[in-house]
């Protein structure tokens, strides 16, 4: 019996939703383009304001779950210096931060010392790892690992990420205290 399985996006936003306790992303690359990122992105290289109308449903499924008591978080890998992408998420990800999301940095110099992975995932209550697949920096799909020996492998990565990774708005603070 196989321990893994490809989940489209639809089936990975249900797991999603129904995870029982804790969801914990791992997000290590420089730059993603989600399709609903594109304008507010645009808007934010052109110093346009954002309401983060296009952020709302995420916010309000994390504020939802983290007011049940379950808890999402993630590690993001910050390039040294941040890409352009990052630069932005450092000013998005407040709005994660306020909805109970608990968002961390970690640069990727470290990150590479402490032989963390370069390919994201999720953990859902430490039972199953959700390998997120890309294609052109857009989500593709995900593939479903179960097997308890490779769920701790990754469960171990997921204590190291978070020992050693920054909270979100110390990072931003300190990045953007270095500009001035």
């Amino acid at each position: 019996m196989s321990s893994s399985w490809v989940l489209p996006g639809a089936q990975f936003d249900e797991l999603l939703r129904s995870f029982r306790r804790r969801a914990w992303r791992w997000e290590c690359q420089g730059t993603y383009r989600q399709p609903a990122e594109a304008e507010p992105w645009r808007r934010w290289r052109a110093g346009e304001p954002d309401d983060l109308a296009w952020l709302r449903p995420w916010l309000d499924q994390v504020a939802a779950a983290t007011r049940e008591g379950r808890s999402i978080a993630r590690v993001r890998v910050f390039r040294e210096p941040p890409t352009e992408y990052q630069r932005w998420q450092l000013e998005v990800g407040e709005a994660n931060v306020a909805a109970g999301e608990d968002v961390r940095v970690l640069p990727e110099s470290r990150a590479r010392s402490l032989g963390l992975p370069t390919h994201d995932f999720w953990i859902f209550d430490e039972a199953r790892v959700a390998l997120m697949h890309f294609e052109d920096q857009q989500f593709a799909g995900s593939e479903i690992i179960a097997s308890p020996e490779e769920v701790n492998r990754y469960l171990r990565w997921w204590g190291t990420a978070c020992e050693h990774a920054v909270p979100l708005l110390a990072y931003r603070h300190e990045v953007i205290g270095r500009r001035r």
